[in-house]
């Protein structure tokens, strides 16, 4: 729903609120926030004053000597000052105020335009007078093609983020919608959003980041098991990424099997650096999708099973592996990747109908998705006709597709899993799904021990203890 209410509404509003009262702390993209709720008028009741470490020493002299600049860890060192800073300073005032910090680090577009504008954006404040203080926390990559328009988003967003959170933060679909306001994907995506604080104890940030993909304000995000959502760049900058994608509805005693023995054949490449893996289990939004509509609680059902399990959860948007891969293999900054999917999944691959809307088609997919440093891992199923072991070099393939998997073989592209367990290819999802709903009792016999306590405990997938 578009957001009527201007920015410059927004900062009046803002600074015509008696008891909200902070600074603000902004580096690498100007001042933009705070010039806006300056330009809105009444700012002399609201801010406490305002500042840009902009030179390193400086910056070094106020927060502490840093090796990176432009990441969480500075941005928290940041909010911790200036929240520090303005108790110290006021501790009267705090008694009739709501403070706040708001603060920025980011490394907006060069003067050569050879960088990607990103940065870390957050806000410190209180949401009742003299109460415990909260955090929203979120990491963009602006797309303007010039500073100065990056700078002007930078502004807006800031000015959205303290507004929802004096006034909208108790929805968090209300808040994520008046956050973007005015600043459409193609000029600021937001891969990264988190609250935490003793008044956002009931949201879950898992929710959140699903609602970050479902409305297309990025196209992948992801939390780890211990339900702490993560920025995708930063978690993953120059690992060795293992990627399994799946519905995993439930997860099985095959999907195990898969990441184990293909994680083996993954670790015996001399390219990959065993203390530098990161395991990743990938959900589409296609697969979260019934009847048209994501199931907020079939969503949960599967990330509280993956992280009993241990594993990293990625969502994204990316349909087609190729793209997933690509978007990846950015990140990793040409670390070895491998892939672990099985035998219908490559024979997907390999449908020329799935790369219509690409002028090179199926060949300039495989080019863009499984170029350098890229490698299948081929898991092998039970053909359903005939009950014969189905396997990468058995699998039908149009004749003039079969030089291509050829090239792929002989150029170390795609491998067969050799080790796996026979006895686990007959295992289902969805058969596994029907047995739990139906109330069966040998369901429990098709997935791991953890999986099983974790469904039967939590109650997921439509299991009654009843």
């Amino acid at each position: 729903m578009l957001d009527k209410i201007t920015t410059e509404d927004k900062a009046l509003k803002v600074n015509l609120t008696k008891d909200i009262y902070g600074c603000f702390a902004e580096i690498g993209a100007g001042q933009e926030v705070a010039a806006n709720f300056f330009k809105a008028g009444g700012s002399s009741g609201t801010i406490a004053f305002t500042h840009s470490a902009y030179d390193m020493k400086v910056s070094d002299a106020m927060y502490g000597a840093a090796k990176r600049y432009v990441c969480e860890e500075r941005l928290l060192t940041m909010l911790g000052a200036e929240c520090d800073q303005l108790m110290k300073i006021l501790p009267q005032k705090n008694k009739e105020s709501r403070f706040f910090a708001f603060c920025n680090t980011v490394e907006s577009l060069n003067y050569h335009k050879t960088n990607q504008g990103q940065g870390w954006v957050g806000l410190r404040f209180q949401a009742t007078i003299g109460g415990p203080f909260n955090e929203i926390i979120l990491h963009v990559k602006m797309h303007d093609i010039s500073n100065k328009a990056q700078q002007e988003a930078l502004g807006i967003l800031g000015v959205n983020l303290i507004y929802g959170a004096f006034y909208q933060s108790k929805d968090h679909e209300e808040f994520v919608n008046s956050l973007v306001s005015r600043l459409p994907r193609e000029r600021m995506e937001i891969d990264m959003l988190r609250f935490t604080g003793p008044d956002f104890e009931d949201i879950d940030n898992r929710m959140i980041a699903l609602s970050l993909v479902r409305k297309g304000i990025t196209d992948a995000t992801m939390f780890d098991l211990a339900k702490n959502v993560l920025q995708p760049a930063t978690a993953l900058y120059k690992k060795n990424i293992l990627l399994m994608r799946g519905r995993f509805r439930p997860v099985t005693h095959v999907h195990v099997d898969m990441i184990e023995n293909g994680k083996v054949c993954f670790l015996q490449d001399p390219r990959v650096k065993h203390t530098n893996v990161e395991v990743i289990f990938e959900l589409t939004l296609k697969d979260l999708t019934a009847d048209g509509k994501i199931s907020d609680k079939d969503f949960l059902d599967r990330a509280e099973l993956l992280s009993s399990l241990g594993y990293t959860v990625m969502i994204s948007n990316y349909l087609k592996h190729y793209k997933m891969v690509e978007y990846l293999s950015a990140i990793a900054k040409g670390q070895f990747m491998g892939v672990i999917l099985g035998v219908y999944n490559l024979s997907t691959i390999f449908d020329e109908r799935y790369y219509d809307n690409l002028p090179g088609g199926l060949l300039e997919a495989f080019g863009r998705g499984f170029g350098h440093n890229v490698k299948l891992y081929v898991y092998p199923a039970i053909d359903v006709e005939s009950g014969a072991l189905l396997d990468m070099y058995n699998m039908e393939l149009p004749a003039h597709l079969k030089g291509l998997m050829d090239f792929m073989v002989q150029n170390d592209k795609i491998t067969p899993i050799k080790q796996f367990n026979d006895k686990n290819l007959h295992i289902m999802s969805d058969d596994v799904l029907s047995k739990i709903k139906a109330g069966a009792k040998n369901w429990e016999e098709d997935v791991p021990y953890e999986a099983a306590q974790a469904i039967k405990f939590f109650e997921l997938f439509g299991y009654s203890k009843a």
